[in-house]
């Protein structure tokens, strides 16, 4: 049965999540609704799909599984029971190595590595409310890809459960090797076309 859509302003867990039948993605971050950008572009997909063929590739006959989004993760916070989870993301790409994770609705815990594509729509998420409900989780490896200046930050996370960042973003000459999967090498010129004129504003400076 379709239930009203949900009301912004109030906070809801995964119970609630599973009874919504609307007609866009949205996710659920620490009980709050944020609806999911319109239908990834071009360069998105590209990305993406550049992105998914060399771990795919490389992941092969190993335990570790890929996943792209629609995809639901789920992120449960220490006592709680699934039905009270109060985050629910849709990264775009997501390796997870530890098979009793997954189930028939996708996630259940932290990945062990997520990367997010930044869109218009998602900029401020990705970098901020993301970024830290994937740190509080223990998401081992994160990174952002920016399309538009053809750039990847990556965080791993410390002993301490926090993350550190490189001093600099990689940029589309560089070759980056994961520490979640070592021996894969991903090569950025394989996934970033050769630079073109397009509208900065498009993307949310932080």
């Amino acid at each position: 049965m379709k239930v009203e859509e949900p009301d912004l302003s109030l906070n809801y867990t995964y119970a609630d999540y599973l009874k919504w039948d609307l007609p866009e993605m949205v996710e659920l971050i620490r009980g709050k609704v944020y609806k999911m950008s319109p239908a990834p572009t071009s360069k998105h997909q590209r990305i993406s799909t550049a992105l998914m063929v060399s771990i795919g590739s490389f992941l092969k006959k190993k335990k570790c599984r890929l996943f792209a989004a629609p995809f639901d993760v789920r992120l449960p916070r220490k006592g709680k029971q699934n039905d009270d989870i109060t985050t629910v993301v849709q990264p775009d790409i997501c390796v997870i190595c530890d098979p009793t994770k997954i189930d028939t609705r996708g996630c259940l815990g932290a990945p062990d590595w997520v990367i997010e594509i930044l869109s218009k729509h998602t900029s401020a998420k990705d970098l901020n409310e993301k970024f830290e409900v994937y740190e509080e989780a223990g998401v081992k490896e994160y990174w952002v890809v920016h399309p538009s200046e053809q750039t990847v930050l990556v965080y791993t996370l410390s002993d301490s459960g926090k993350y550190e960042g490189i001093l600099k973003p990689y940029v589309r000459t560089d070759k980056v090797q994961p520490k979640t999967l070592p021996g894969l090498t991903i090569d950025l010129t394989d996934v970033f076309e050769l630079p073109e004129q397009e509208d900065e504003s498009n993307y949310v400076r932080l």
